[in-house]
């Protein structure tokens, strides 16, 4: 029983170590922030441009 008190010991202590002066986790690169369509500036640009040169529909003439 002793034994197997010092093995689960010493792998805690292997494992708390390795966490602290093991190798680092590999840095992913930054992504930039998402934008949803409807907060993207250059979205709302060009479908109110597309809005602008749309004839009106539904416009009895």
């Amino acid at each position: 029983m002793l034994y197997v008190l010092a093995a689960i010991g010493a792998l805690t202590v292997f494992m708390l170590l390795w966490k602290a002066f093991g190798p680092g986790r590999l840095e992913t690169a930054p992504r930039g922030r998402v934008i949803a369509p409807d907060d993207d500036p250059d979205f709302l640009r060009k479908l109110g441009e597309q809005t602008k040169r749309r004839p009106e529909e539904g416009k009895d003439s």
